[in-house]
Order: C-alpha cells, then sequence, then structure tokens
C-alpha cells in the first residue's frame, strides 16, 4: 500500500466513485444523467468532478466516448480514509478506536463471534 499514492476524495467525488466501482465503466455524459437524477448537479459540476478524478488519478479516461473507469478500488478508498479517520480521531491508535466504539453498540452473539474469529487470525 505505500506504494500506492494516497488518493483522498470527498464525499462528491465518492458518489461519482461508487457508480464507477459498480457498472466498471460509464460514458461521462452517462454518469451525468445519473448524478443529475439522485444528486441534482448539473452537467458542468459533474464533468468538473470527473476532470479532479481523473487529476487524482482515482479515474482512468478512454476515449472515444469519454469513457470513464476507477483507476483505484474501493477498498483502497476504504483503506486510506480508515487510516485518515484513526490518525484524526485516536492517534492512529486501532485498539483506542475499536475499544470506544464497542462500548456503544449492542452486538449479537454470531457478531461477536465474528470479531473473535478474525482477531484470532491474526499474527504477532
Amino acid at each position: 500500500m505505500s506504494s500506492l499514492p494516497e488518493i483522498r476524495l470527498h464525499e462528491g467525488e465518492l458518489n461519482i466513485m461508487e457508480l464507477l466501482w459498480s457498472n466498471k465503466a460509464l460514458a461521462a455524459k452517462d454518469i451525468s444523467k445519473i448524478i443529475k437524477e439522485y444528486i441534482g448537479w448539473e452537467k458542468n459540476t459533474t464533468y468538473t468532478v470527473i476532470k479532479r478524478l481523473i487529476e487524482k488519478g482515482a479515474i482512468k479516461r478512454e476515449d472515444p466516448g469519454f469513457l470513464c473507469k476507477a483507476a483505484v478500488s474501493k477498498r483502497t478508498v476504504q483503506t486510506i480514509e480508515t487510516k485518515v479517520l484513526l490518525n484524526k480521531l485516536y492517534n492512529g491508535s486501532l485498539s483506542t478506536f475499536l475499544t470506544e466504539y464497542l462500548k456503544n453498540q449492542e452486538l449479537s452473539k454470531a457478531e461477536i463471534l465474528e470479531l473473535q474469529r478474525i482477531v484470532g487470525e491474526q499474527r504477532f
């Protein structure tokens, strides 16, 4: 992961990326139509955000047809954003985050068993 650029995306950019992650590839005009329907953005706004995502390296553009494809996986973005959040709110401590978060959750027996399984698979 350290070799990958740390691409940070804001909420509007994530809306477009979600479309690409679920559709593999879309023409910019189709992205614009979908975003207008669900978010209300005008075509120029959507195209500006697409251009910014291309500049960040999150989207690859292919011609003809201004076809857009995700150049970064959802998992990569989730990993980056999770690290940023942990650093910002919990001094980078996963255990502090988990402790505080789990204190306020009502977990089912199945969820507790799944968490125990995940922790048990970790190597020292």
